[in-house]
C-alpha cells in the first residue's frame, strides 16, 4: 500500500469510525492494529508494546493527574465562589460588569486549575442565573461563559500544554511560560468585546442597580476583592513562580499545587472525606481517560508514520508552492476544522508528527509554533456541532437556554480566537519574551 493510499484510507477510516459515535481512544488504537497487521503483519504489536512502554516512561506525564487533582481541590474550596461574590460589586457599576467579573475569575481560575470542564460548570452554577436576573443578553452571557472557562487549557497550568510539551519534545515550563502572554491577550479580547458591545447597546449588559450596590460600600468590595485572590495568587506563585524561578520542574511543581490547594480546602473549611474520595476517583477516571485516548492515538500514529504516511502529507505540503506562510495557514485551517469534530488530544497526536517537521523545515521557532496550536486549539472547544464547552453549558444552563443560543453566543469569541492569532503571528514575543526572561 501506498503512502497516499494508506493516508486517504487510515483518516477515511478514522473520520467513518467516528461519525457513528464510536470512542476515539478505541477507534485510533484499532485502526492502527488493523493497518499495523496490514503493513507488517504480527510484528506490529511488538512495535506497539515499545511506544506504550516509551508513553508510561515519560516523567512529565506524572503532572497531568497532579494538575488535575489540583483543580478537584481548588474547586471545592470556594476560591471561585468568594472571588466572584466580591468583583460582582467592584465592577458591577460598569456596563456590563457582571460579564467582565466572569472573564476575570475565569482567567484567575485557569491559572489554577487547567481544566476547562470546571471553569465553566463552576462559573456557570455561579453567574448565569445572575446574568440573566439582571438583563444581560443571553447569547452574549452564553458566549462569556465559553470563551473565559475554555481559558483554562491555554493559560498555565494546563493539562494539554503538558501533554503539547511532551509530544513535541520540549520544555514543558517554557511551554506554560510561552501560552501566558497569548491567553492573557484572550481575556483582555474577550472583556473589550464585553465593553464595546455593552457601550454601544447598554441594553445587553446594564449596570449593576444602585440598592444593590448600596449593600456592599465600595471599600469594603475593594478590601473582599483583595482578600479573596490571596489563595489563588499563592497557588499561581507556588505553581507558576516554581517553574518561571527555576525552582521545580513542572512535574515537582504539580505536586506542590496540589498540596497547597488541599491546604486551601482546609484553610477555607470545605474539607469532608466524602469530598476528599471524589476528588480522587474523578482525577482517576481523567487521568484514565486521557491515558487511554493517549495509547490509542500512540498505536495510530507509530503505523501512520511508519508506513510513510507523515513523508507523503509533508511532501505534499512542501511541494505544493504555497510558501511558508500559506502552508502554516493551512496547518491551522486543518487544526480549526479538526477540532470542530473531535477533542484536542487527538488532534495533538495526530498533527503534531506530521506537522512539526513541517515547521522545522520552514524555520519556524517550535516554541512559538506550539503555541500558536495551543492558541487556535481554543476555538475547537467553541465552535459547532461538538465544541466541549458548548456541551459543558448546556448540561448546567435552564432549560429555556437553547443549544442554537449557546452556538450563536459563542461564534463572537471564535473569531476573537483567529484575532488572537493573527497578532500572535505578527508579534512573536508574545509567546518568545517571557520564556527567554526564565532562571534556568
Amino acid at each position: 500500500m501506498s503512502a497516499s493510499i494508506l493516508t486517504v484510507s487510515m483518516f477515511g477510516c478514522l473520520f467513518v469510525g467516528l461519525a457513528f459515535g464510536y470512542p476515539v481512544a478505541f477507534v485510533m488504537g484499532g485502526l492502527g492494529f488493523i493497518f499495523g497487521m496490514i503493513g507488517w503483519g504480527p510484528d506490529c504489536i511488538l512495535l506497539f508494546g515499545h511506544r506504550v512502554l516509551d508513553v508510561m516512561n515519560n516523567y512529565v506525564l506524572v503532572a497531568v493527574p497532579l494538575f488535575i487533582l489540583m483543580a478537584q481541590f481548588l474547586t471545592q474550596s470556594g476560591v471561585a465562589e468568594g472571588l466572584f461574590s466580591a468583583l460582582r460589586y467592584l465592577m458591577g457599576p460598569l456596563r456590563g460588569g457582571l460579564a467582565l467579573a466572569v472573564v476575570a475569575v475565569c482567567t484567575v481560575f485557569a491559572a489554577c486549575t487547567g481544566i476547562v470542564g470546571a471553569s465553566i460548570v463552576t462559573m456557570g452554577l455561579l453567574s448565569l442565573p445572575m446574568l440573566l436576573r439582571h438583563g444581560y443578553d443571553k447569547r452574549m452571557s452564553l458566549g462569556v461563559l465559553c470563551a473565559g472557562g475554555a481559558l483554562g487549557i491555554i493559560i498555565a497550568p494546563s493539562i494539554m500544554l503538558v501533554i503539547m510539551g511532551a509530544q513535541a519534545a520540549m520544555s514543558v515550563g517554557k511551554l506554560f511560560m510561552a501560552a501566558l502572554f497569548p491567553g492573557l491577550l484572550l481575556s483582555v479580547l474577550y472583556s473589550c468585546y464585553v465593553l464595546i458591545r455593552c457601550w454601544r447597546d447598554p441594553r445587553l449588559g446594564p449596570p449593576m442597580p444602585a440598592e444593590e450596590r448600596r449593600g456592599m460600600p465600595l471599600r469594603k468590595t475593594v478590601v473582599q476583592s483583595l482578600l479573596n485572590l490571596v489563595p489563588p495568587a499563592v497557588l499561581i506563585l507556588a505553581v507558576l513562580g516554581s517553574i518561571f524561578f527555576g525552582i521545580a520542574t513542572p512535574t515537582e511543581a504539580a505536586g506542590v499545587g496540589a498540596f497547597v490547594a488541599f491546604l486551601e480546602v482546609l484553610a477555607y473549611r470545605k474539607f469532608t472525606w466524602g469530598g476528599f474520595i471524589t476528588a480522587l476517583q474523578e482525577t482517576g477516571k481523567i487521568t484514565s481517560m486521557a491515558l487511554v485516548i493517549l495509547l490509542g492515538a500512540t498505536c495510530f500514529t507509530a503505523v501512520f508514520l511508519g508506513c510513510g504516511g507523515g513523508d507523503a502529507v509533508a511532501a505534499l505540503m512542501l511541494g505544493a508552492g504555497l510558501g511558508r506562510w500559506g502552508i502554516f495557514a493551512i496547518m491551522m485551517l486543518i487544526i480549526f476544522i479538526l477540532g470542530m469534530f473531535i477533542d484536542w488530544l487527538p488532534i495533538i497526536m495526530i498533527t503534531f508528527p506530521v506537522f512539526l517537521p513541517i515547521a522545522d523545515v520552514l524555520g519556524f521557532d517550535r516554541l512559538w509554533f506550539v503555541t500558536t496550536i495551543a492558541v487556535i486549539l481554543q476555538a475547537g472547544f467553541l465552535t459547532p456541532p461538538f465544541g466541549m464547552a458548548l456541551f459543558y453549558l448546556k448540561g448546567i444552563a435552564p432549560p429555556e437556554v437553547t443549544i442554537e443560543d449557546i452556538y450563536r453566543g459563542a461564534m463572537p469569541f471564535v473569531g476573537l480566537i483567529l484575532v488572537a492569532l493573527v497578532l500572535c503571528v505578527a508579534f512573536p514575543q508574545l509567546a518568545l519574551w517571557l520564556p527567554a526572561k526564565m532562571i534556568r
